[in-house]
């Protein structure tokens, strides 16, 4: 049984080795799923060649992940503020660990896209970490803590690359899943073990307001069933009706207008539902705090041209020359390597870098590196070295972007609704990046060209010449919200009242 004790939390509390090994635990969450994702970015003309899917169709790999995260992100911030985020978490790393277990013995496309479901629903794990990081770190070094978590996600890309292209190169994708399922059991384990659970107590008018009339015990907030579907439908429809875009183009087939016709009028019931809802899956009221907005707004849309290039560089590379680079798995390797290691170190300094500049200058700094370095890739594509240096450029300013703008997230929303606040801002992330590799796949399967001698038809270069100019033109409003954001007056901090007398109930 849980054994709760009260400690007083100083205005400038000294960090304790627990919340170290806390810190250093969570970040492991980060190195083992882009570890995994980054091993599939390489496979994917692996999966259009064995399952013969179109380009278009190949796009859910990845869009199926995401949807599933954006999806469940929220429900799993609400049930973790609800039940405690050490259960929640568990219970999520147990169902991800699942899915990248079937992943493994995938032998059909369908098979596949329902363990990447799975694995999906695993990646509402980091808001959870994210709130439990925040409870344990006083505000003073939470930046730094925040980007010590987030370099991980670069660790973890390092490393899948390095070790997923020789284990597809050598041994099948398949293989991939299978090295990842024992490290993640691991942690499961360790987190079990080493991990208390705390959680800061409700600021009194917050704490009236939502507990019994007997002042004993807070009601258990019921899950929004009717939002979370409402959500699912709007999502899928929007991106099946983008899958469709290509063909309804071509042919002036109806199926694309159906599909955003749908997504309107479920995004039209999803808005109704949480209005009415006393306890909305996503808080309304709360998503229109302008700072909080901003934020959401801008690390949706880096999201969102991040993705597009995530799905494009493997095909150009692996293409048939004169259409692509004709490379291999190791080839696409060494072109992404140097972005994921810049975005791993860029976001420990960002931490640092953050105390000085402040969260909304790093965050303007990081949306105009990375759209330079979008147009650089659009006008320097024609050979590997120069993708690699135009995409070092994109990732030395995604990884201020990324540190500024959730940092600005974690400042802007009330400490008693950080589970929601994070679980939304990751959700509208997660639809950007959603979206970012169906717009790819359809320029990809509009244009298309064959190689003498080599079977099947591949994206000529009007295709990456569209993909990478759509990618750099919606970055300039990324750009355009963060200097908004920046000249914006600086609302006042909503963290714990009184930090001085706070208490914080560790939960074992």
């Amino acid at each position: 049984m849980d054994e709760e004790t009260k400690v007083t939390v100083p205005a400038q509390e000294k960090i304790t080795r627990h919340a170290w090994r806390t810190l250093a635990i969570l970040s492991c969450l980060g190195l083992i799923v882009m570890f995994a994702e980054t091993m599939v970015l390489p496979a994917i003309p692996d999966f259009i060649r064995d399952f013969s899917i179109s380009y278009n169709t190949s796009s859910w790999v990845l869009s199926s992940y995401l949807i599933a995260g954006a999806v469940m992100t929220p429900i799993a911030g609400k049930l973790s503020d609800t039940y405690g985020k050490k259960k929640i978490l568990l219970i999520v790393m147990a169902v991800y660990s699942a899915g990248i277990l079937a992943a493994g013995f995938a032998n059909s496309f369908e098979f596949l896209l329902a363990a990447r479901v799975a694995q999906g629903v695993g990646f509402s794990m980091f808001p959870i970490a994210f709130a439990m990081i925040r409870e344990i770190f006083p505000e003073s070094r939470l930046g730094v803590a925040q980007s010590i978590f987030s370099s991980t996600f670069g660790g973890g890309a390092v490393v899948g690359l390095l070790v997923g292209a020789s284990i597809i190169q050598y041994y099948g994708w398949h293989a991939t899943f299978f090295t990842v399922f024992p490290v993640a059991a691991v942690l499961a384990l360790v987190i079990v073990r080493f991990i208390r659970a705390e959680r800061v107590s409700l600021p009194p008018q917050v704490s009236d307001n939502v507990a019994e009339k007997d002042g004993t015990k807070p009601p258990v907030a019921p899950l929004d069933l009717k939002g979370a579907l409402a959500l699912s439908v709007t999502i899928i429809s929007f991106l099946a009706g983008i899958s469709y875009l290509e063909n309804s183009i071509q042919s002036a087939g109806l199926e694309a207008i159906g599909l955003f016709a749908a997504a309107a009028a479920s995004l039209a019931a999803l808005i109704v539902i949480e209005k009415r809802s006393q306890y909305p899956l996503i808080d309304l009221k709360l998503i229109t705090q302008k700072t909080l907005l901003s934020a959401i707004v801008i690390l949706l849309i880096v999201g969102l041209c991040t993705f597009m290039i995530y799905q494009t560089i493997p095909i150009m590379v692996r293409s048939p020359q004169p259409l692509g680079f004709g490379g291999n798995v190791i080839s696409v390797a060494a072109i992404q390597l140097p972005f994921m290691a810049i975005i791993m170190v860029g976001m420990v300094t960002s931490g640092f870098v953050v105390a000085r500049i402040g969260n909304r200058r790093l965050t303007a700094i990081g949306t105009i590196i990375s759209a330079i370095g979008f147009f650089s890739l659009l006008l320097f594509h024609s050979t590997e070295f120069m993708v690699t240096v135009t995409l070092a450029i994109i990732s030395a300013g995604l990884s201020l972007a990324f540190t500024g703008g959730f940092n600005i997230v974690l400042m802007s929303a009330p400490i008693h609704a950080t589970g929601i606040a994070l679980g939304m801002t990751v959700l509208l992330n997660l639809i950007g990046q959603a979206v970012g590799p169906s717009l790819a796949a359809i320029y990809q399967q509009m244009y298309r060209g064959t190689v003498a001698g080599v079977p099947g038809d591949f994206p000529t270069a009007d295709a990456y010449n569209l993909i990478f100019a759509t990618a750099a033109i919606i970055s300039l409003a990324a750009v355009g919200f963060s200097i908004a954001l920046y000249r914006s007056r600086a609302p006042p901090q909503t963290i714990i009242p009184d930090a001085a007398s706070s208490s914080v109930q560790e939960q074992g």
